[in-house]
């Protein structure tokens, strides 16, 4: 598989060179989807959330992203502005930092809703950072 990290996607078509094509996402909506992501064995553990990483079954280079919080979180209201929170980092995150050809979810944690946004996105980074580099090494232990 050719090299694809952002410094060497190709350009956005009328984007100036040099500026990375920012990847596709998809969202992960069934629940096979999310446990073939859970069986890989694949996952970082952060203050804010749980990244667990999978490669694409269908081979395509997209970014698959699903997200999940469990009712240990909190009442409906929590749980929903936790996965909100999730969305929208993933959404500034994943298409730059994501690889693709790659399922990701990212699943809400009690510190989820009252870390500050900054935190989370460095969370975010982190455990992209880590769970590359294992995937990289060939290693997929948590």
């Amino acid at each position: 598989m050719p090299d694809v990290t952002p410094e060497h996607r190709p350009p956005a078509a009328g984007a100036p060179e040099g500026i990375p094509s920012p990847a596709r996402l998809e969202r992960l909506r069934r629940r096979r989807d999310f446990l073939r992501v859970a069986a890989a064995r694949n996952k970082f553990v952060t203050p804010g959330m749980v990244v667990q990483a999978a490669p694409r079954p269908s081979g395509d280079d997209a970014i698959g992203v699903g997200f999940t919080v469990t009712r240990k979180v909190g009442s409906a209201v929590v749980r929903n502005r936790a996965r909100r929170r999730l969305r929208e980092i993933a959404r500034q995150h994943l298409p730059l930092c994501g690889q693709p050809g790659t399922d990701y979810v990212l699943i809400g944690r009690g510190a989820t809703v009252s870390r500050p946004f900054a935190r989370l996105a460095s969370d975010l980074a982190r455990a992209l950072s880590a769970l590359h580099r294992r995937r990289r090494q060939g290693g997929t232990s948590a």
